[in-house]
C-alpha cells in the first residue's frame, strides 16, 4: 500500500536584512520644524506639542525618529491658504543688518551684540578662542532661531532675553554644556535652540536678568497712530 503523502510545513520566509539608520542632517532638521511651525500657526498643534516635537526634533539622530514627528501633519503648503498674520516680534527698520551666518574664533575672540537682524541658523566654531552671541536686543523675523556651536580648547557664550523660551542639546567631553532652560508663557515669543559640541571646552547659554525682547509692532501702531 502506497503510504500517503505527508504535505512538508510551510517554511518561514527568510528574513531580510535591515537596512541600516540614515543619520540626520541639519536640512533634514529644518525641513521637519517648518512642518511643526506651520502646523502650530494653522492651530493644529498647541503650544505644548509644539514645544514637545521641536525639542525631539534637535535630540534625533536618525531619519527615522524624525519622520514620527511629522506623520500626523500635512505636508507644508498642503492646507488652506491664508493671508499670513503678522509676526509678533519682527524688525522695524529693515535697514538693520542680518547676522553673518558663522561666527569663527581661532586665538582670538568673536563679538555678535547690539541691535541686529538674527537669521534661523548660526553657526559658531571656537579653537583657542572666545566668542560672545547676545541676543538681548537682537531684532527675531522668524519663531525658530537655532545656534550650533562647537568650542575646543575654547569658550562660547550666549545669552537672551528673559521672556522667550531657550532650550538646548549638547555634549561636553572634558568640558562643559550647560543650557538654562527657560519656556516663555508667551506662545508667540521666539525659540532659541543651542546646539553643541564641547571639548576641552565651555558652551553656556542662558537668560540675562531685566532683558525682554519688545513687541515693536505694538510700537509702531503708537507712533503711526
Amino acid at each position: 500500500m502506497d503510504l500517503e503523502k505527508q504535505p512538508h510545513p510551510p517554511q518561514a520566509p527568510a528574513r531580510q536584512p535591515q537596512a541600516p539608520a540614515i543619520r540626520a542632517s541639519d536640512a533634514d532638521r529644518d525641513r521637519i520644524a517648518d512642518i511643526l511651525r506651520e502646523a502650530l500657526a494653522e492651530g493644529r498643534l498647541t503650544a505644548e506639542e509644539h514645544s514637545e516635537r521641536i525639542d525631539s526634533v534637535y535630540r534625533a539622530k536618525t531619519l527615522g525618529e524624525l519622520e514620527p514627528l511629522v506623520e500626523d501633519l500635512p505636508a507644508p503648503g498642503a492646507g488652506p491658504q491664508r493671508d499670513p498674520a503678522p509676526a509678533a516680534f519682527a524688525s522695524a527698520d529693515p535697514n538693520l543688518p542680518v547676522t553673518a551666518e558663522s561666527l569663527v574664533a581661532v586665538f582670538s575672540s568673536s563679538t555678535r551684540k547690539g541691535r541686529w537682524r538674527i537669521g534661523g541658523r548660526t553657526k559658531a566654531f571656537s579653537l583657542f578662542g572666545n566668542i560672545e552671541i547676545d541676543l538681548t536686543e537682537a531684532l527675531f523675523e522668524q519663531r525658530l532661531t537655532v545656534i550650533d556651536a562647537t568650542s575646543i580648547f575654547g569658550n562660547v557664550e550666549v545669552t537672551v532675553p528673559e521672556n522667550i523660551s531657550l532650550r538646548g542639546n549638547g555634549t561636553g567631553i572634558f568640558g562643559n554644556f550647560e543650557v538654562e532652560t527657560l519656556e516663555s508663557e508667551n506662545p508667540e515669543a521666539p525659540v532659541v535652540v543651542v546646539n553643541g559640541y564641547s571639548v576641552f571646552g565651555n558652551i553656556e547659554a542662558k537668560p540675562k536678568r531685566g532683558k525682554l525682547v519688545t513687541d515693536l509692532h505694538k510700537h509702531l501702531r503708537k507712533y503711526l497712530g
